[in-house]
């Protein structure tokens, strides 16, 4: 479901986003190996990454990070969707992907429309996990935790009306978390009261304290143990990785037998980092040539 964190189709018609009856739309067991592109601004989707290479392992990945364009955020709707629109096209043609995931929050709730409206393959999006979050609270207090841009769009509101409930959810639009977790993965440490001041907001007593607090970035689980040491209490921080990667073993089927696939990933900015990189298992090649809007 939408609110779980993973952007579902949006057809009405039976079938999925590239035309085809849902249950057919790709084959459960393909006798080639699946080829899954994963896309976001910066490192934070290689959390995602992580989660469908758990379920999937046997598949063929190609992360690819936008980062001559991040963040995302700064940029103007209207040249962001252009942007993607056209950096995806240019992947797809070159990289014939069998499922495309948009592991970013900014992206998935401005994008995703145009993307499935003009590329026929499926697309897997992801959107601030409010549904479980407001389901397992048991003080009826949560937090939904994004930047700026995400927090804003009508779509998070959306989902709020949808899914909270009786839930009281409070919107926390974070201006440097996400640059922080890129700083520090680059070796460049922030302080802890840098990370204080940005999640601060999201803890809340009037009489019932928050306990569960929407990671509506994926950035932002890099940072996870961190995040539970400095909140003033306990709290659960809900990732949507997990959620996302189920929508993918659903639409490609589980992993086929066989040995493990392959993982690169190209950062637009031709700066990858490879240490980060290796840590999660997936090397760097040559950038894309895309230049800025």
């Amino acid at each position: 479901m939408p609110g779980d964190g993973a952007a579902m189709p949006s057809r009405r018609d039976g079938r999925s986003d590239c035309g085809m009856p849902r249950r057919c739309a790709i084959s459960r067991h393909m006798a080639a190996r699946s080829r899954i592109l994963v896309f976001d601004s910066g490192v934070g989707g290689l959390t995602v990454y992580r989660e469908i290479a758990a379920a999937r392992p046997d598949a063929d990945f190609l992360y690819v990070a936008d980062d001559a364009a991040f963040p995302y955020g700064a940029l103007a709707e209207q040249t962001l969707i252009a942007r993607v629109l056209a950096l995806m096209s240019e992947l797809i043609a070159k990289h014939r992907p069998d499922l495309v995931v948009i592991a970013c929050n900014t992206a998935s709730t401005l994008v995703l429309p145009a993307l499935r409206q003009n590329l026929s393959l499926p697309f897997v999006g992801t959107v601030p996990a409010i549904k479980p979050a407001c389901t397992a609270s048991v003080t009826r207090r949560v937090s939904v935790l994004g930047t700026q841009a995400t927090i804003s769009r009508e779509y998070t509101r959306a989902l709020i009306r949808d899914y909270a409930g009786d839930c009281s959810v409070t919107l926390v639009g974070s201006r440097h978390l996400a640059a922080y977790v890129e700083a520090e993965l680059a070796g460049a440490p922030v302080a802890d009261a840098q990370i204080t001041a940005e999640i601060a907001p999201c803890f809340r007593d009037d009489g019932a304290r928050t306990d569960a607090v929407v990671l509506a970035c994926t950035h932002y689980p890099l940072l996870i143990e961190r995040l539970a040491r400095l909140a003033p209490w306990q709290v659960k921080f809900i990732d949507p990785a997990p959620a996302i990667a189920r929508r993918v073993v659903d639409l490609l089927g589980p992993a086929a037998q066989g040995g493990r696939g392959s993982a690169r990933a190209i950062f637009t900015s031709g700066h990858a980092p490879e240490a980060v990189l290796a840590h999660f298992g997936v090397r760097a090649q040559m950038p894309v040539t895309f230049p800025l809007p």
